[in-house]
């Protein structure tokens, strides 16, 4: 007789484990980490930088580790904000998985890292079914990827608990329908914060550190609708356990919230908003 075994689940299950152990270990050790997906080109680097260096001006502890198939231009542009950064190269993966970001982390975190920031390989479809241990997950888009993003990629922004909107001052240019993206968003993640940021302009840097840093003080985060409290068993997409990539450095008590939600299938979508 015949047994079908479900590798898509087993491996998923045992990321689940992985992340948990990893949310233990850093609740343990006091710091709060923020998981950001995005399409690639979005413009999280430049984000990111702008928040490390807030961070150090407002004295917040925080790191980053910033995940891409191939080069180091992240992480170094990231170290030019003073933050402990270091580099994941992936060999080709696209995504990080939780015992991987568990080994990247052991004997490089610094013990007094507060924040940690995690910047998942851009893509939109593999890193959403994995939990990184995270206590914020953040989904970001620029405005010229267009208003309906959230409905190509409703797994991504559908588990969320925070949207971000990249390159705020080119929407006249690009002709964005800031309430078309919002209704769609509405409808992949009812009742989820989305916020609207400029690197460039600085406009809205630093809400993204702000609900970090409510996070890190014990408030609560958004719950998903999409998602479902941890069972064990998942049915996203199959996921890959391979030892990966190199790592190079750059750079010189709380309530985590809930546990992370993974995804059991893409949410049946209402009716389009008019």
């Amino acid at each position: 007789m015949c047994r079908v075994i479900d590798l898509q689940q087993a491996v998923l299950a045992r990321n689940e484990d992985a992340a948990r152990e990893l949310r233990e270990a850093l609740a343990a050790r006091g710091t709060v980490t923020v998981n950001l997906l995005s399409s690639p080109g979005s413009g999280k680097t430049a984000l990111l930088e702008a928040e490390l260096v807030l961070a150090g001006q407002r004295g917040i502890a925080a790191a980053a580790l910033t995940a891409d198939l191939a080069t180091e231009n992240d992480a170094l542009r990231l170290a030019r904000s003073g933050a402990p950064v270091k580099q994941v190269l992936t060999d080709g993966l696209c995504h990080l998985e939780a015992a991987m970001l568990a080994r990247h982390l052991d004997g490089w975190l610094p013990e007094s890292t507060r924040l940690l920031f995690v910047e998942n390989v851009g893509n939109l479809v593999c890193p959403a079914s994995y939990d990184l241990g995270e206590d914020l997950r953040v989904a970001l888009a620029s405005v010229t990827e267009g208003e309906d993003k959230p409905l190509k990629y409703p797994t991504a922004f559908g588990l969320a608990n925070l949207v971000v909107v990249t390159k705020a001052d080119l929407a006249d240019a690009v002709d964005f329908d800031e309430s078309s993206f919002l209704a769609n968003i509405e409808r992949v993640n009812p009742g989820v914060e989305v916020v609207f940021t400029s690197a460039r302009t600085g406009q809205g840097v630093g809400l993204l550190l702000d609900r970090a840093c409510a996070v890190l003080a014990g408030g609560a985060v958004h719950h998903p609708v999409m998602g479902v409290p941890s069972t064990g068993h998942h049915h996203g997409p199959p996921g890959h356990d391979h030892a990966h990539g190199n790592e190079h450095d750059h750079g010189n008590g709380h309530d985590h919230g809930p546990p992370h939600r993974h995804p059991h299938r893409d949410p049946a979508l209402p009716p389009a908003v008019s």
